[in-house]
């Protein structure tokens, strides 16, 4: 396997490769004065608290510019490097791509990616390759391009024969830790997984939990660490043997955990949660009717129209003229057309010099009405800014290429959110305008910002900046003015997470933290992919990770003629769906309720959760078979 990359994505991909999946690794990084520091993948099993103490006030001295930068950690041993800042031609081949069974490029740049799959491409045209394309649309198109080129080169037809392994697969970290991310905000979870136009969610449930509306026929993914309830180890990362979490369990072990550990079940989540995203050329452009005049300035217009029509009744009580007679003898007074009341009674002429008063009233409000307007129409493709009375939104900071994506799976859930952004060049910028998303440009370590924001009636705060100080000081910060705020961070490694997340849960144990390291969630989708395989999705559970993968059935002796009963492997892999490639009525096309006498076939595609090291035996095996992969 060789992996090309500038920065920790690479570094986690490779660990991945190397330690769940055992296989021989090529990482090709940039020199080490140009590249950034790479992830700490091999987490301790123990941190002194006053470690802990260390890393948290470092990070936080940072923050304030009071502290030093931490030297760069060592890379991870047990595997080939080379050093060259661009993936040449001259780089894959002293890397070995012409014998390599995959390739992964996931350099940050689009276009780096693209040259070099095109060249890797032509040196071995059966190479499987996985790109890393922030573009989705671009990205469809290389795939569909470099597949067709393989096919041709290995004189097969697209997904037939020689030119299935040489298949390309692009993925997007920022897609692949969005849902995880905007599902943490929103519902407390990053287990989320997407599949066939289903949403489907991974539920905790206490031990003492009643059950809810799981998919048909599906058993408990897995069983929660003993101490998961204690705030210092509550997400599993210190948990061992029986008291660790149980990924995949069989009957008998759920039935000895009932009523004492807690379980991780599937729930499919409604997709239609909100309003359809608004798209194409000028959308977003013209507000509503009600967004273009001030609250104060509708109470106003409000009141002079209740101003008239009482004068309208006066004037018909004291009158005794037809009703729409005296509106219209009061409208004529109130826009002072020349019709003195000479002769009336006195009763007329006091009000119509009431008329004549609230008219003079009426000039400044519609002058003010049409300024706002059109200050309105002016500012419709500017930034919005938070209105007055919001609450219970999400505020996301960093409109990179993760917080732009998590903006967007926020909005197709129809939740409000409020964006803080330091510069006003930031990609997402152009996406919050266009969904009309109120933002807040300035630095969130400035005092003021975050306020600005309306964090203290916030639902929750969502830090995904680039910056792993900044994310933790605009944490500290926003605990300091609300103790019982949802936070969820985006942090460089997992390791800085694991300390962060301990510390912040133990300092407030009655508030939900979580902290996840974009790298971590995305390294066993990509590193599956290159084994070969269509990974629908990643789930965490604790500290550990659980994957859904769609494989055919044909060539996997440890499927293939056996009953789904049989084939459950429990802590490696289990069954959970029939993909029968066709629409069922009134849903997906996936059977999630087969029996376990069901006899899988060569010719089946099927859903599986599996474990990473289950993963990896199932491809070895077929491997060594000399069927693929």
């Amino acid at each position: 396997m060789v992996v090309c990359g500038d920065d920790g994505l690479a570094h986690r991909l490779a660990a991945e490769l190397r330690g769940v999946y055992e296989e021989q690794v090529t990482l090709v990084v940039p020199p080490a004065e140009r590249t950034v520091r790479p992830p700490v993948v091999g987490r301790a099993r123990a941190v002194s608290a006053a470690l802990l103490d260390r890393v948290v006030s470092a990070a936080v001295n940072r923050a304030a510019g009071n502290g030093t930068p931490t030297a760069p950690s060592e890379p991870a041993s047990g595997q080939r490097t080379l050093e060259a800042v661009e993936a040449t031609e001259a780089v894959l081949a002293e890397a070995g791509v012409e014998r390599a069974a995959a390739l992964a490029l996931v350099y940050d740049d689009d276009e780096t990616n693209i040259r070099a799959a095109l060249t890797a491409r032509r040196l071995n045209p059966r190479l499987r390759l996985v790109l890393r394309l922030y573009n989705r649309r671009l990205g469809q198109h290389i795939e569909e391009l470099l597949d067709q080129a393989a096919a041709l080169a290995t004189g097969g037809a697209p997904g037939d024969g020689a030119a299935s392994d040489a298949s390309t697969t692009v993925l997007s970290d920022a897609d692949t830790a969005a849902p995880a991310l905007a599902a943490t905000a929103v519902v407390g979870t990053s287990k989320v997984v997407q599949t066939d136009g289903l949403l489907l969610r991974a539920v905790e449930r206490l031990p003492a939990e009643p059950g809810g509306p799981d998919l048909p026929g599906l058993p408990t993914l897995a069983l929660l660490s003993a101490n998961a309830n204690d705030p210092a180890f509550a997400d599993g990362s210190e948990a061992s043997g029986e008291q660790g979490p149980l990924l995949l369990p069989d009957a008998a072990a759920v039935r000895d955990a009932a009523g004492r550990r807690g379980s991780v079940v599937l729930e499919q989540v409604s997709y239609s949660a909100g309003p359809a995203l608004p798209a194409g050329r000028g959308v977003g452009m013209v507000p509503s009717f009600a967004s273009l005049f001030s609250r104060r300035l509708r109470i106003s217009l409000a009141g002079l129209v209740a101003c008239v029509f009482l004068l309208a009744v006066a004037l018909w009580l004291a009158t005794g003229i037809h009703p729409l007679g005296a509106l219209y003898l009061t409208l004529l007074d109130l826009f002072s057309i020349n019709d003195p009341a000479i002769g009336s009674s006195t009763d007329r002429q006091i009000l119509q010099l009431l008329s004549g008063l609230v008219g003079l009233l009426l000039l400044p409000v519609l002058l003010a009405a049409v300024l706002e307007a059109l200050g309105t129409f002016r500012g419709a493709g500017a930034l919005r800014r938070p209105p007055r009375g919001l609450g219970g939104h999400v505020v996301l900071l960093g409109l990179g290429k993760i917080g732009t994506r998590v903006l967007i799976r926020l909005r197709e859930l129809n939740i409000p959110v409020v964006c803080v952004e330091a510069g006003p060049e930031a990609r997402g910028l152009a996406v919050a305008r266009r969904l009309r998303v109120p933002v807040v440009l300035g630095d969130v370590t400035q005092e003021g910002v975050l306020e600005a924001a309306k964090i203290h009636r916030a639902h929750a705060l969502l830090a995904v900046t680039s910056s792993d100080t900044t994310n933790l000081e605009a944490a500290l910060y926003a605990r300091s003015l609300r103790p019982d705020l949802r936070v969820v961070l985006r942090l460089y490694d997992d390791d800085f997470a694991t300390a962060v997340y301990r510390t912040l849960r133990a300092a407030h144990p009655q508030a939900l933290t979580r902290s996840r390291s974009v790298s971590h969630l995305s390294a066993p989708s990509f590193a599956g992919a290159m084994m070969g395989r269509q990974i629908l999705g990643a789930i965490p559970v604790e500290r550990r990770v659980l994957l859904f993968a769609a494989l055919q059935v044909g060539g996997h002796a440890q499927l293939e003629g056996k009953t789904v009963g049989e084939a459950f492997r429990a802590g490696y892999w289990r069954v959970l769906a029939l993909d029968t490639g066709r629409e069922r009525q009134g849903g997906s096309g996936l059977v999630w309720d087969l029996p376990d006498t069901y006899v899988l076939r060569g010719s089946d595609r099927v859903v599986l959760a599996a474990t990473r090291r289950g993963l990896a035996e199932l491809l070895r095996r077929r491997r060594r078979g000399g069927s693929g992969a």
